[in-house]
């Protein structure tokens, strides 16, 4: 019968984009819904390792921007009506973890022999709930478990517990407020996060008072289409991808640019360690693209190219998904009012004075913030012919 769609990834866009969010927010779900239903029975062998197609993609937004879990749910709603695909619990300990790989544990027949696998997909509309970051051991088994090694744990009461070739797929959502009160410094761009893809949006892309308006008929249709060729994608495409000589020379190119070029281009103390692993979220994104569009295990320059593009896409935006990390309460304080006056281009003076005064105890705390910001770019002030009144303006910082 063969799949729907041409490209699995465009198609589920145009289902999904009725909503709020970016459309490249809606790119990355879909993506991660694929990596779901790929899980480890495709690869790119590099002989020392194996680079499988499982992300961790956080979605970052401020409160009441975009409905992050809403969007998530949209693409992962499909891929929980395929046959066979396995969720992890949403709120994760490693007991839970343990006990989930042991109910996903599945075995797979390739070139006459039989692989064993654990996969599991796990959706959190509260990152807080599925990580705590002061936890060591449960950040180290999430990094251990993205680079696809096994996981073995050991404890007094019940001994040891081992699982063999684990996979995990994350999609999660978040806010830069928890982030921020949530990360040391040290953890940005350390092992964890470096895994991590983060998806920010601080608006939304157009206004959908009513879902149901806005949604045409016939979609229950384009659903059920999607949903087959995902059933498609889960047991049709097995085994080992390759790339195309072309595909080869473009990624020893672009390896090289990277390292020479591009990795300058960021901090690379809180970025070092993605910048790292690009090329590892390159290969898993590619091997994405390639299943979206077509059942040979193959993956042409196109498909690395445009994985590149995708994840170099989300780079102007992480410093905003980092940036209050480290800050003192006066600093958040005032990035707040920064962001309250950009959103709306001028706010008048007295209104601020009366929203700062909540968060700092005396006149010369305000004044010496504001005037701070003033000096930053952040906005500055300008008197009104209309009303006589000053006003905080946006600024270009």
């Amino acid at each position: 019968m063969g799949r729907k769609f041409d490209d699995w990834l465009s198609a589920f866009i145009e289902y999904a984009g009725y909503g709020e969010a970016p459309r490249r927010m809606y790119f990355w779900v879909g993506v991660s819904v694929i990596a779901g239903a790929l899980r480890r029975r495709v690869w790119i062998d590099q002989k020392y390792f194996c680079w499988y197609p499982n992300l961790y993609i956080i979605l970052v937004a401020p409160p009441g921007i975009v409905s992050k879990s809403t969007t998530a749910n949209v693409g992962m709603s499909l891929l929980r009506h395929v046959p066979g695909i396995k969720f992890g619990p949403s709120v994760v300990t490693w007991q839970a973890l343990v006990k989930g790989f042991a109910e996903a544990a599945e075995s797979f027949e390739y070139r006459g022999e039989w692989h064993v696998m654990s996969p599991m997909t796990i959706v959190s509309s509260e990152f807080g709930n599925l990580l705590n970051p002061k936890d060591k051991d449960m950040v180290d088994m999430l990094v251990h478990l993205w680079d696809g090694e096994p996981f073995v744990k050991s404890t007094k009461m019940s001994g040891t517990d081992e699982v063999i070739n684990p996979w995990i797929n994350i999609i999660a959502a978040t806010t830069p407020e928890w982030i921020a009160g949530s990360f040391p410094e040290y953890m940005v761009g350390g092992g964890f996060t470096s895994r991590c893809l983060f998806v920010y949006a601080d608006k939304k892309a157009r206004y959908v008072p009513y879902p149901a308006l806005a949604i045409p008929s016939g979609i229950e249709q384009r659903a059920a289409d999607l949903i087959h060729d995902l059933e498609w994608i889960s047991t049709k495409l097995v085994g080992e991808y390759t790339l195309t000589p072309e595909a080869i020379e473009w990624g020893a190119e672009w390896y090289k640019r990277h390292y020479t070029e591009e990795m300058h281009k960021m901090d690379p103390v809180r970025f070092g360690g993605y910048i790292a692993r690009k090329q590892t979220q390159a290969h898993k994104v590619a091997m994405i693209l390639a299943a979206s569009q077509r059942d040979a295990l193959v993956i042409t320059r196109e498909d690395l190219e445009t994985a590149v593009m995708m994840i170099t896409d989300l780079e102007p935006d992480m410093h905003k998904v980092f940036e209050r990390i480290g800050m003192t309460e006066d600093a958040v304080h005032l990035d707040r009012l920064i962001q309250l006056v950009a959103r709306r281009g001028k706010v008048p003076y007295t209104e601020v004075y009366r929203w700062m005064q909540r968060y700092f105890p005396n006149k010369s705390g305000i004044e010496d913030a504001l005037a701070a910001a003033i000096r930053s770019g952040a906005f500055h002030p300008q008197l009104s012919q209309e009303d006589g009144q000053y006003y905080l303006v946006a600024g270009p910082a």
